[in-house]
């Protein structure tokens, strides 16, 4: 068996933001690179924690219409716990003998493409359920609620401007 090199953190800026593609992945990382991290994010699916087993079960069960959480997803140049892509959402459990000052890092990341992170304790997992859902729900309902609110702004935007936006009644009016 070969040895793997293992994926390391390279040292950047507190500050410092992904660099974001306008077309393809959307990443500027190497297809070695993202090869790796979906190999990892494999690996990690393969020999979850109870934790992980437990707040994946209950999410198979529910009915979250549209919305669905995927286990261990690559987003971006990170690799999180469950994202849900149509919600701009991941969720991040805290194991013990994480690194803090990675998993600080990796929110910045995420966030400053959109993308907002719920961190949730191991422990909180395993012994209370229902109320670890019911935050969840809660940053469901507040994820939806902004998104809602970006749409009306940016319609409301296109509106006042007289640029691209046209409502269904002003055309067919045009047209006679």
């Amino acid at each position: 068996m070969t040895d793997r090199k293992p994926l390391t953190l390279r040292p950047a800026s507190e500050d410092a933001a992904p660099a974001i593609k306008k077309k393809g992945r959307g990443w500027e990382i190497s297809e070695s690179r993202l090869d790796a991290l979906h190999d990892r994010a494999r690996e990690m699916r393969r020999h979850s924690t109870p934790a992980h087993k437990a707040l994946a079960e209950k999410f198979a069960a529910a009915d979250m219409g549209r919305h669905k959480f995927t286990r261990h997803a690559v987003v971006g140049s990170a690799i999180v716990d469950f994202n849900c892509h149509s919600l701009g959402m991941a969720i991040d459990i805290d194991e013990e003998g994480e690194d803090p000052a990675l998993a600080t890092r990796r929110d910045k990341s995420l966030e400053a493409v959109g993308i907002r992170v719920m961190r949730i304790k191991a422990s909180d997992i395993l012994e209370n359920m229902d109320d670890v859902l019911k935050r969840i729900t809660a940053g469901m309902r507040l994820r939806i609620g902004d998104k809602q609110e970006a749409r009306r702004k940016h319609f409301d935007q296109k509106k006042s401007s007289g640029q691209g936006y046209k409502p269904r009644t002003f055309r067919e009016n045009r047209d006679q």
